[in-house]
């Protein structure tokens, strides 16, 4: 199924826009994650408005995104500013806002998915993984779990069993996750909802046998393909935890087994 605008993303994450650089949104309570709204899904906002602010230009290439404090669901006011706009590229800066206070601040470069060469080398491999239907259903989580995080509800997403420990209570201590992901809606993937993808799954933390929500201070995407329609597979993953803070690198698969998206975010170590 493709993405059409009646798409519960597509509609999750529609803009208006009110003047040359800025734009309105009204932030969904149902994509919320330990009582504020998801960061992924505050990117996947913010790509729609930088696609509209430049049709030419639709996806986005890298997107580098400062978290300044939480963001809750209702009105958020989008301002932009061009820093470059090229044949082929264009570069800007972007601000979420609410009740006068940013809430994130980004700069991204977009560009033409479509138009790039199709050429591949690579030595990444993608996430080997059972099929979806042999993995472990978000869905099936505890109500408490659904209600800390409403989020997990706008996906289907299957948890390799191999990485799933954490759920019973027997976390691998690796730093690991891996799993599917696809809307619940069944709509295809694009690259932004790819960018919401990169911040979806459970904290990595949580193989560590740490349970609390992590904030992300900063998260870096790129977006590398056009997905193929279907599943996208995930491997997320964490190497080093310092200073209360740690990293976390998720890559994202398409169905036809390519490398379509990856990020490294940093991000507070929960507490517990």
């Amino acid at each position: 199924m493709s993405q059409t605008p009646s798409s519960e993303f597509v509609r999750a994450t529609a803009v208006e826009r009110q003047g040359d650089h800025t734009f309105t949104a009204e932030l969904d309570a149902g994509w919320k994650v330990g009582g504020a709204v998801n960061g992924g899904y505050l990117l996947g906002v913010a790509g729609r408005a930088l696609r509209d602010l430049n049709p030419s230009t639709p996806d986005p290439l890298v997107i580098s995104t400062f978290y300044l404090g939480p963001s809750t669901e209702g009105p958020v006011d989008i301002s932009t500013r061009t820093l470059r706009e090229g044949r082929s590229t264009a570069s800007y800066g972007i601000e979420l806002s609410q009740n006068g206070a940013p809430t994130i601040s980004a700069m991204a470069t977009m560009g033409n998915l479509g138009a790039l060469p199709d050429d591949v080398a690579t030595t990444a491999t993608p996430p080997q993984l059972p099929p979806p239907d042999e993995c472990i259903s978000v869905a099936e989580a505890s109500d408490d779990f659904h209600k800390a995080a409403p989020i997990i509800d706008c996906f289907d997403m299957r948890l390799d069993p191999a990485t799933a420990g954490f759920a019973v209570g027997k976390p691998s201590g690796r730093g690991l996750l891996q799993g599917w992901i696809r809307l619940i809606d069944g709509a295809d993937p694009d690259p932004l909802s790819l960018l919401t993808f990169l911040d979806s799954f459970p904290p990595v933390m949580f193989d560590l046998d740490r349970f609390n929500w992590a904030p992300t201070m900063e998260l870096t995407a790129h977006v590398r393909a056009l997905p193929a329609p279907g599943w996208i597979s995930a491997r997320i993953s964490t190497r080093n935890i310092a200073g209360g803070m740690f990293e976390e690198d998720c890559d994202l698969w398409d169905s036809t087994g390519r490398l379509v998206a990856q990020s490294r975010q940093l991000a507070r170590q929960p507490r517990g």
